[in-house]
């Protein structure tokens, strides 16, 4: 999961409210149901402290939840009587949850927008391609790569003169030449769109054309769908589907790659660092404490967070910068913190990842991630 789309969130100070809902319109007394979870909300709001206005501007927002193409659930994040972010959820949360603390309890996000990374679509035919960005929010199309004008006659004949042998000539330029267009916009908006993943769809030849002209490291991360068209009005419900399986066996790898990482990075038992035995660093961090310190030293590279971590709800103390976070009180003061304040360890963390622009991955429940639920891979080692 990437975090970037949360900056906003931490560019000024709280407290926050948090609200995690469900927003599902299945009932037939489905307006009933959303006044009755409005008035939670405030209700949870207002006992934890939340000051009316920044209350108010919540419950207004989830008042205009649309009647018909509801997601499954909403996080609304308000601060100083202003929402700041409105994210629909992929999940159904389980229960209605609003807080009101220092910093927005944004770490139920990973388990409830999905894993999905962003994927950069290119809808190929042969006079050029339309590119599409689906993220964990919304689809939204980017630009169009526009390729050289060409016409064919429609058959396939052996040239019989030099006339004809020119005119396919031409033809064929201007399909490489085109391709050549395309491939160079999609390795222009890669890193543009933060994408991880690239499906390339539309008319067979055209596609590979594209495929074999793009950068090595971009090839790596594309698959071919054949699905897709990028004619007006063609149906995309196959291509969808594929698209879907492409981006899980995508978060599934990432997923395995990072944890293959870190149990080789964990700790060599038995070696000796400044700290004693065991204390020589790998390429990992394990536990609240080695975290933090990946965090503070802008080490982290990949956030892991169990399921149900124990040491997630585990109290540090930060400041107001996203590095600024410690163990203990005295740690804090000792960087220039004046005035340092409690936060959830998971909390603080994602915070310092989203800054850091590091990843989120999240280790379900039965698979064997870090101790207590908080692990780092880190950028590099001391």
């Amino acid at each position: 999961m990437e975090l970037g789309f949360l900056k906003p969130l931490f560019e000024r100070l709280g407290p926050w409210a948090s609200v995690y809902i469900d927003t599902t319109r299945a009932t037939e007394d489905a307006p009933r149901q959303q006044n009755l979870r409005e008035r939670v909300v405030a209700s949870l709001l207002i006992d934890a402290g939340a000051d009316p206005y920044t209350c108010r501007a919540v419950v207004d927002r989830l008042a205009h939840e649309p009647s018909s193409g509801a997601p499954p659930g909403r996080a609304v994040f308000a601060a100083g009587a202003e929402v700041v972010l409105d994210i629909p959820l992929s999940v159904t949360p389980v229960r209605i949850e609003a807080t009101w603390s220092l910093l927005p309890h944004i770490a139920p996000l990973p388990g409830l927008i999905g894993e999905e990374p962003p994927c950069l679509v290119a809808y190929i035919d042969r006079t050029g391609a339309d590119l599409e960005l689906r993220d964990a929010q919304r689809s939204r199309a980017v630009t169009t790569a526009e390729g050289r004008e060409w016409r064919g006659r429609g058959h396939r004949s052996i040239p019989t003169d030099r006339y004809e042998w020119h005119y396919r000539n031409k033809v064929e330029n201007s399909r490489n030449e085109t391709a050549d267009i395309i491939a160079a916009e999609l390795a222009r908006q890669w890193p543009q769109t933060g994408a991880r993943l690239l499906v390339l769809t539309g008319d067979a030849r055209e596609r590979r054309a594209v495929y074999n002209r793009l950068p090595e490291r971009i090839r790596a991360a594309t698959v071919e769908a054949e699905n897709g068209s990028r004619s007006a009005g063609a149906s995309k419900s196959v291509l969808d589907r594929q698209i879907a399986q492409a981006r899980t066996a995508y978060a599934q790898a990432r997923l395995e790659e990072a944890l293959g990482r870190f149990r080789a990075g964990r700790g060599r038992p038995g070696e000796h660092g400044a700290g004693g035995a065991d204390s020589n660093p790998g390429d990992a961090a394990e536990g609240v404490p080695a975290v933090v310190d990946a965090a503070r030293s802008h080490q982290m590279h990949t956030l892991l967070l169990g399921q149900d971590a124990s040491d997630a709800g585990r109290d540090v103390w930060i400041g107001p910068g996203a590095d600024q976070v410690a163990v203990q009180r005295g740690q804090a003061q000792s960087m220039g913190v004046g005035k340092p304040e409690r936060a959830r360890a998971d909390d603080a963390l994602l915070r310092s990842a989203a800054a850091a622009d590091a990843e989120v991955l999240l280790v379900p429940e039965g698979v064997a991630g870090p101790a207590g639920g908080l692990g780092a891979v880190l950028r590099w080692t001391t």
